[in-house]
């Protein structure tokens, strides 16, 4: 799909991978409405970029509603979506106070599982009843894994396995989408430079980054949206889910 003129949203857009898809649908023409919960970075991001930010909890159905229908009044139906919200609440199952609370487990999965379910179910329904483009196509959908989907570490038992949820949903999301002509992929990045990594000391953050077998470094936001456009503009791009890791492999801790 060529993204020139077409709208746009993208979820965690205020910060991190979020941010630097937004900046690269932007400068690819498309008409872009950056979605976030935190309403300070919304703003912020928004009067940097000029994008349309709006304040929108993702696991909310009402919340996700409003804000679908703030962007298509502002820019059309949007025909991309990529979904970059998420959490990574760390928890040992079993810790030295006894077993993780349900509530951080829920929460996790919350936002990083049903909240992705929750925006591709609203934007995919707007799409089908868009106009066909190319070979039909109608729009596409990028989800956000992990390598821990597959890697999962000790201490990110909810982390991985509401990763591991995002992974299962791609292949039957894009089975069943497939006859409106909308697509869904997903990106399970490995070590990115993200405001969460770039809270730790240099030193963590080099040692992160040497772990990984090449390029030995941490993954840029901006290798991430790359991706993310090249999947956007490749139609053959279906049902899949992307590695974006430089053949990083999580040890168990």
């Amino acid at each position: 799909m060529n993204v020139n003129g077409q709208a746009a949203l993208v979820t965690g857009g205020a910060s991190g991978l979020g941010a630097a898809t937004a900046a690269a649908l932007q400068a690819a023409g498309a008409k872009v409405a950056l979605l976030d919960i935190n309403p300070a970075a919304v703003a912020a991001s928004s009067a940097s970029t000029g994008a349309l930010g709006i304040v929108c909890d993702v696991a909310d159905p009402d919340s996700a509603e409003r804000a679908i229908a703030e962007a298509a009044a502002a820019h059309g139906p949007a025909r991309v979506l990529v979904n970059c919200a998420g959490i990574g609440t760390p928890g040992r199952i079993v810790g030295r106070d006894g077993p993780l609370g349900l509530a951080a487990y829920e929460k996790v999965i919350r936002v990083n599982l049903i909240g992705t379910f929750n925006m591709l179910r609203l934007a995919a329904h707007a799409m089908t009843a868009l106009d066909p483009l190319e070979d039909g196509e109608r729009g596409v959908i990028i989800n956000t894994a992990s390598v821990a989907a597959y890697d999962g570490q000790i201490g990110q038992a909810a982390y991985a396995s509401s990763k591991a949820g995002v992974v299962g949903l791609t292949l039957p999301a894009a089975r069943e989408l497939a006859r409106f002509g909308v697509r869904v992929m997903t990106i399970a990045p490995g070590l990115f430079s993200t405001p969460m990594l770039r809270a730790l000391p240099e030193e963590a953050q080099k040692s992160l980054g040497d772990s990984v077998p090449f390029p030995q470094r941490l993954g840029n936001p901006e290798e991430y949206a790359g991706l993310a456009m090249h999947i956007v503009s490749n139609r053959m791009l279906n049902g899949e889910t992307i590695r974006l890791d430089g053949a990083l492999r999580m040890a168990p801790r």
